[in-house]
């Protein structure tokens, strides 16, 4: 009868993971730093943040270089200050983008009230009282004018990409030269092309659907170009084996090819959204306006939630300024949320076993 052996579990060993006494030294390099700082601010003639950034970002890459030149010599030295760069500039990279979501976050909710989504500023000024009023009739404009936008420009610049990706035509050049030239379009330029060619051009007045069309010439190119390089991106032997079964081109194209991008061409089109929320500029010229709900898109004077930020910008009155950070604030929510939206709805579902 053999012996029985008790089974002892070997534990692999991980290297790479810093031990305890590595993680209290690098907490007391940082409190160190932290304390030098301060002191060379208590005793200078530096002070604010920026200066307090500035010297511990200094102090920090030259105490972990002397401290890694100390222990491990020149190699160690040099890969400490080649990570201390690397978080360095991932710091300076997240900064600024940390500071303005907690700027607006903070500033963007002090004009926001119970009916500040009901109510609209038809009876109200930006320098009333900030019980008062609201942003109905902005965030009703900007979501008619983005729908209407994206049901013009999705399926024209998927189409494009799909005709420089798929068919490859002799006009593939010119029409991909002409897409980045759009690419780099002013977006008042846009708003001034449709003025002057739709509105005064034809005695047309001001409308949601001259806005969208504005919003349009600017999406096009971003949906295009995005859709293009996500559909370079399926694999040839998928259209391959379409062909191989005997299904036409276009049909390989909608059932196989589309399918497999359909994540790409969602964000995409999330894509041209964001290029298109914020714009103010041709707007001024297309819409003309509103501080009261049209729901109207072929007719009237509209608002919307840039238009509402520029004209409290313009007011300049504190609560006016409130009403501007509280619009940007409802911008900045109504992006993240349909871009979440769309990276749910474009995940890969997962298949129960």
């Amino acid at each position: 009868m053999a012996p029985v052996v008790d089974e002892i579990e070997v534990k692999p060993k991980q290297p790479w993971k810093p031990t305890q006494k590595e993680i209290n030294t690098n907490i007391g390099i940082f409190v160190l730093n932290i304390l030098l700082t301060l002191s060379l601010i208590q005793f200078t003639g530096f002070s604010g943040k920026l200066a307090f950034v500035v010297l511990f970002i200094l102090f920090s890459l030259s105490t972990n270089f002397l401290f890694s030149l100390s222990r491990g010599g020149s190699v160690v030295a040099k890969n400490s200050l080649a990570t201390g760069f690397a978080f360095t500039g991932i710091a300076l990279l997240l900064m600024p983008v940390i500071s303005i979501i907690a700027t607006v976050f903070k500033r963007g909710t002090e004009a926001m009230y119970i009916g500040f989504f009901t109510t609209d500023m038809s009876e109200d000024s930006f320098a009333s009282a900030l019980d008062v009023g609201g942003i109905k009739h902005a965030v009703v404009g900007s979501v008619i004018m983005v729908t209407i936008a994206l049901l013009l420009s999705v399926p024209i610049g998927i189409l494009t990409a799909l005709y420089l990706t798929e068919l490859k035509g002799r006009g593939s050049t010119l029409i991909r030269f002409l897409v980045q030239a759009m690419s780099g379009i002013p977006s008042i330029v846009a708003g001034l092309f449709i003025y002057s060619a739709l509105i005064t051009g034809s005695g047309r007045g001001f409308s949601a659907f001259m806005g969208s069309l504005a919003l349009t010439i600017l999406m096009i190119p971003t949906v295009a170009r995005t859709s293009e390089e996500v559909l370079k991106l399926i694999p040839s032997d998928l259209r391959e084996a379409g062909l191989a079964l005997g299904a036409t081109q276009w049909r390989t194209v909608a059932m196989v090819v589309i399918p497999a991008a359909k994540s790409g061409l969602i964000t995409a089109a999330i894509l041209g959204v964001a290029r298109i929320a914020g714009e103010t500029a041709p707007l001024l010229f297309t819409t003309g306006g509103a501080d009261a709900l049209n729901t109207n898109p072929i007719d009237g004077n509209i608002g919307s939630v840039p238009f509402y930020v520029w004209k409290a910008l313009i007011d300049g009155s504190p609560n006016a300024i409130a009403r501007a950070w509280a619009g940007i604030f409802l911008l900045m929510i109504i992006v993240l949320s349909l871009f979440i939206l769309a990276r749910k709805i474009g995940s890969p579902k997962k298949v129960r076993s």
